[in-house]
This record gives C-alpha cells, sequence and structure tokens, in this order.
C-alpha cells in the first residue's frame, strides 16, 4: 500500500504547493496505523498450540470460528485466517463490498449506511451459523468495526428494516451524534446492545474491535452487540422527541418503544449480566493511536506537531470555526504550538442538512475552514486537510478534501461563492470544481475521521 495507491488522485493534489506532500503522508501514517490487518496482528498470535489475544491465553476448545462485520471485517479475518489458518473450523463475516471466502469463512454483502435486504439475509445466515454450527466448548471471534450497525440487523419485535432505516436516516439528517443514533439502533433490534450473545453457545468469546466512536466506547461501536448497554427505551423516547420525529415515526414503532418504557418488552442487556463473563471485548485500532502515529510521522518531516484532540465533535461548520481560530493563533502568536506547525485531531462532527448538494462532514468542515482563513493576512502557508478514515464522506464519492488560505480566492476567480455551497452542503461540488477533493475509495477500514493542519 503506497501513497499513490491510497490516494487515487494524489499527483494532480501535490501538484498544488509542495507541503500538500507533506499532508498526504502524514495521512497516509493515519491509515496505515488503523489497517485491519495490521491492528489484529499486534494483538494475536499462536504460542505452543494456544491462541494468545492480547496476552490472554486460550486453549481446549474443540474448534475455532470467526464471524465479524463492518468496513473492516474482511481485512480483519484475512488477518486472522493468516495467523490461525486451519484452526479456524468455519464463520462469515458481513461487508459493504463483495469480497472473495477466506478459507472457511465466507463473506456476505450487507447495505450500507442503512440496512436493507442484502443485511437481512446476511444477518439471518449468520444467527443460523451461530445457532448450528458454534457449541458450547468452541471459541468464537467477532470481529466488529465502524458499519456495523447497519450491515448486521433483525429488527425487534418484526418491526420493518425499511422503517429502522428511514428512522436512521433522519437522524443523521437532522444532526444526532453517533451515541444517539445507536442508542435508538440498539432498542429496535434483536442483536445489539449485547444481545447478540443470546444467540452464542460457546463458553469463550474474544470481539476484536475497531473503533469508530469518539471514547472507544464498546457499547457504541456497531450498536455495541457484544457489550453491556447502560441506555434506556426512556433514552429512546427521549431522542425521537428532541429531534421532532416522535409523531412522525410508524404507530407501531411509536407503541414498541412506549411498551419498553413502561416495560413490557425486554430491555437491551445491562452492566453486571452474567452472560458478560464470557466475553473479552478488545479494541485493536482507534482514531487516537492513529493520531499518535501521524504526530510522530509530523515530527519526523520537521515540524512541531500538536495533537488537538481525539474527540472533534459538533457541527461541522461550527468547528470549523473554532479550528480556524487556533490556526490563526498559532499564525500570530505561535500558540499553542509555534510554527512549524502540525495541528493534528481527530473525532466525528456532525452535518444538519438543510440543502440538496454533494458532500460529507469533512468536505464541509474544510470548507467553513476555508471561509474563515479568508480573513486572514498573512505571509504563512495555511494547509488543511479533513478526511474520513473509511474513504467516504458524506453522500459524495471523496473522502474529504484538502485545503490551504488561497482556497477561497481561487474559487472567487471561477466565479465560485463558497458560501451558498456551504448553505447548500454541496461541499463536494466545490471542491472537484477546484480539485481539492480526496479520493481513496473504501479504505477496508473505520476509525473516524482525520484532521491535519501545517502551518509555516
Amino acid at each position: 500500500m503506497g501513497l499513490n495507491t491510497v490516494f487515487k488522485n494524489y499527483d494532480e493534489l501535490v501538484k498544488n504547493s509542495p507541503l500538500y506532500k507533506h499532508v498526504l503522508e502524514i495521512l497516509y501514517t493515519g491509515l496505515r496505523e488503523a489497517d485491519p490487518w495490521y491492528a489484529v496482528k499486534k494483538y494475536v498470535s499462536v504460542v505452543d498450540g494456544k491462541i494468545i489475544v492480547n496476552q490472554r491465553s486460550y486453549s481446549g476448545f474443540k474448534r475455532v470460528h470467526v464471524i465479524g462485520f463492518g468496513k473492516a471485517s474482511t481485512k480483519m479475518a484475512q488477518a486472522l485466517y493468516s495467523i490461525l489458518d486451519n484452526s479456524i473450523y468455519g464463520g462469515i463475516v458481513i461487508a459493504p463490498e463483495p469480497a472473495e471466502d477466506i478459507g472457511p469463512i465466507k463473506v456476505l454483502k450487507g447495505d450500507h449506511p442503512y440496512p436493507g435486504r442484502n443485511t437481512i439475509v446476511s444477518s439471518r445466515k449468520m444467527l443460523d451459523y451461530l445457532e448450528n454450527e458454534v457449541g458450547e466448548d468452541d471459541l468464537l471471534f467477532v470481529l466488529i468495526s465502524g458499519g456495523g450497525s447497519a450491515l448486521f440487523e433483525i429488527p425487534a419485535n418484526d418491526l420493518g428494516i425499511e422503517e429502522i432505516s428511514s428512522i436512521t436516516r433522519e437522524l443523521m439528517m437532522r444532526g444526532a451524534d453517533i451515541y444517539e443514533l445507536n442508542t435508538v439502533r440498539k432498542h429496535l433490534s434483536r442483536v445489539k446492545g449485547g444481545k447478540l450473545l443470546k444467540y452464542i453457545r460457546s463458553k469463550w468469546v474474544v470481539s476484536l474491535i475497531i473503533s469508530d466512536v469518539i471514547g472507544d466506547r464498546i457499547d457504541v461501536i456497531a450498536s455495541g452487540p457484544t457489550a453491556p448497554d447502560p441506555t434506556s427505551y426512556h433514552d429512546v423516547k427521549n431522542i425521537l422527541e428532541k429531534y421532532g420525529l416522535w409523531r412522525e415515526i410508524p404507530e407501531r414503532i411509536r407503541e414498541y418503544v412506549e411498551k419498553g418504557v413502561k416495560g413490557l418488552v425486554p430491555e437491551t442487556l445491562k452492566p453486571g449480566e452474567q452472560i458478560f463473563n464470557r466475553v473479552y471485548n478488545l479494541v485493536v485500532a482507534s482514531n487516537y493511536s492513529s493520531l499518535v502515529k501521524m504526530r510522530d510521522k509530523a515530527l519526523e518531516l520537521g515540524y512541531n506537531a500538536l495533537i488537538l484532540t481525539p474527540y472533534l465533535y459538533g457541527e461541522a461548520r461550527e468547528v470549523g470555526r473554532v479550528i480556524a481560530s487556533i490556526a490563526w493563533s498559532i499564525v500570530d502568536h505561535d500558540i499553542p504550538i509555534a510554527k512549524p506547525a502540525a495541528l493534528i485531531a481527530g473525532g466525528e462532527t456532525t452535518v444538519t442538512v438543510k440543502g440538496k448538494g454533494l458532500g460529507g462532514r469533512n468536505q464541509e468542515l474544510c470548507l467553513s475552514i476555508a471561509l474563515e482563513l479568508e480573513k486572514l493576512t498573512t505571509a504563512s502557508k495555511i494547509i488543511f486537510a479533513c478526511m474520513g478514515s473509511d474513504g467516504i464522506d458524506g453522500n459524495s464519492p471523496a473522502a474529504g478534501a484538502i485545503i490551504d488560505n488561497n482556497v477561497v480566492r481561487e474559487a472567487r476567480e471561477k466565479k465560485l461563492d463558497p458560501r451558498s455551497f456551504l448553505n447548500e452542503n454541496n461541499s463536494y461540488v466545490f471542491f472537484k470544481e477546484l480539485g481539492r477533493a480526496i479520493y481513496t475509495g473504501y479504505t477496508g477500514t473505520n476509525v473516524n475521521d482525520f484532521l491535519i493542519s501545517l502551518i509555516v
């Protein structure tokens, strides 16, 4: 995996400035650290016939099985198969893109970002496998990564997958964060919020998790299928009311949530329940671990480097203003870090969609920053890049965008009004016109978003 391979338009981008090359090298370092193959290999090994997972030893089992779901599930399964090889009896992983089977592990297609027919069909096959093939004395690996909420789903109480998909879409469009979104998903599902464990008989369950959630909360990643859930139906109702959806959702879902509030339908599994004694949940890759490697790469390239936060969140255009103000502070006062500076951050912003354009939170964040940088009169060169580590930003084909403090001037010279593009949530078209969109395609991983700024 090289720079030219990962960034499809690498040559076009680096023509804009030599500093663009450094930005892309730093982003590449973050993606490599989040690579599922590397992450699994770092924590799983075989020593003297025993399977070692992060210094925990497993032996005495009859067979080894693998299931998984998420954007990184295929690569994670490939890595695990390379380690365990003939020890694996079989399994199923559900991925957003078709792929060849991995030895005895079948690769099935699911739907993303909203669950649909593929998700339902593949999820039922996975549950059939768990119930018919995995015994009490077997070892089961569960490979979990971002996107798993959409790729693996069986609705509760025969609720419709289309209805759940519609609610998911509306919450996203109205700016709900991942904690709120997955609280709702967990309570409308038969397999989320720890409930997957009800279908598993094995005494040994190892969940290897790649985190796409701020704070790496395992109850939120892919809606916590093997983790205890502290949220409730009361929370679900409050969230749906907060975003004006309570009276808009189908009546039977509203009735189901009301029953949950009254304790008439089962809750998700809660902390302290005995069923969790047989599962080991381990985060093997996260946004923070990638940011650390990105910082080290920036230092290697000669920059003073600072990780601002791995917890970046909020409305993208508002976060953009704050981030731009920090760049301004570095330009004028060398605070919080002196030039030449590399400012690094990660997390996941949100977008309240009001327009009909193409874009995503990373490109909207970049466009907001670009508008703020226009206010600076400085000889300093400022580069910003924002991208989704999964390679897909919103409803666009781009992973994100890369800008400098001349982008808005260039746009106005081409008769492009950046403010109107921002108001229409049309950031992708804006950056495409300027040759600043970043294209990677699916990266096969997902650890939230990366932001990098170089200021010299």
